[in-house]
């Protein structure tokens, strides 16, 4: 299952309402480190398929989440589980760490 973009309108229902728990990864295009991860953002998003969706919000399009988070650089990873955030990281990772986040989370 690929990685879905989500924007400030439709949050609360792909992110808060989801049966599943949800890492929203807050991004930008021209954030470098964002970029780095979005690889191993995309190969997680695979392989928890049906465990764990995955989703990328970019923050210049959509900063009302962003901000309501208090997310003051990206990439910012957030793990929500039945609507309440129970888990945050910053700033970019190699897979296998992203992996140990996810594992340890949920």
């Amino acid at each position: 299952m690929a990685t879905v973009h989500v924007n400030d309108a439709d949050f609360d229902t792909e992110v808060r309402k989801a049966d599943t728990p949800v890492i929203v990864d807050f991004w930008a295009e021209w954030c470098g480190p964002c970029k780095q991860i979005g690889p191993a953002l995309e190969e997680l998003s695979d392989e928890y398929a049906g465990k764990v969706k995955v989703v990328k919000v970019n923050v210049d399009e959509n900063p009302e989440q962003a901000a309501a988070l208090g997310v003051r650089g990206i990439p910012a990873l957030f793990m929500f589980k039945d609507g309440e955030v129970i888990s945050n990281r910053m700033g970019a990772a190699p897979k296998a760490a992203l992996k140990s986040w996810i594992d340890e989370s949920v």
